[in-house]
């Protein structure tokens, strides 16, 4: 596994080492070591998937608030996502900021997104299939968002997004601006 640093303190791509030969491919997708080596202590107790049918969709922007934040580890088994985190750490010097990376099922590479971030993600072609493990259970007394086209947060999505598909969820959900500070930053 290699891993690297993205943009946003706390954010990393990981990609698999992928042994090939004529009958495919082996690669180990997720060492706790490794990760931990990496991202800190991280314990995944939840996985979840999620199909999308058409190229396009968003979804997003998600997140818990505390006392179930959830660190994320997600990857695309099937097709490829334009994936979004956006900082919501009160006080860190990237609070407001987003970044994203591509992930797609023949890359194989992953994102950590660490608790304190929002995540989302855009469809890049139809029939995609996310997954992603969680460090804390899916509350729905903890369940938050943000808008995914928050002018301040400025999110430079790709131009096949269609605001048609978002969930009724996604598409009223609040501001940053109107969001209460809901994480710390260890700076």
């Amino acid at each position: 596994m290699e891993f690297r640093k993205l943009r946003l303190d706390g954010l990393l791509e990981i990609r698999p080492v992928m042994h090939a030969d004529d009958r495919g491919y082996f690669a180990e997708l997720f060492r706790q070591d490794r990760i931990a080596a990496w991202a800190g202590p991280v314990q995944f107790v939840q996985e979840n998937q999620s199909l999308n049918r058409h190229a396009g969709t968003v979804r997003g922007l998600h997140f818990q608030d505390e006392p179930c934040a959830q660190g994320k580890l997600v990857r695309c088994a099937r097709g490829a996502v334009f994936d979004v985190a956006v900082d919501l750490r009160a006080g860190s010097p990237t609070y407001g900021q987003w970044d994203a990376i591509e992930l797609n099922a023949q890359a194989g590479n992953q994102v950590w997104i660490p608790a304190g971030f929002a995540h989302g993600f855009c469809t890049l072609v139809p029939d995609t299939v996310l997954c992603y493990k969680v460090t804390a259970y899916y509350d729905a007394a903890h369940d938050r968002g943000v808008a995914w086209n928050d002018p301040a947060i400025g999110i430079a999505w790709p131009s096949l997004a269609n605001p048609d598909l978002l969930s009724p969820k996604d598409g009223a959900q609040p501001r940053l601006a109107d969001l209460p500070a809901l994480f710390d930053a260890e700076v």
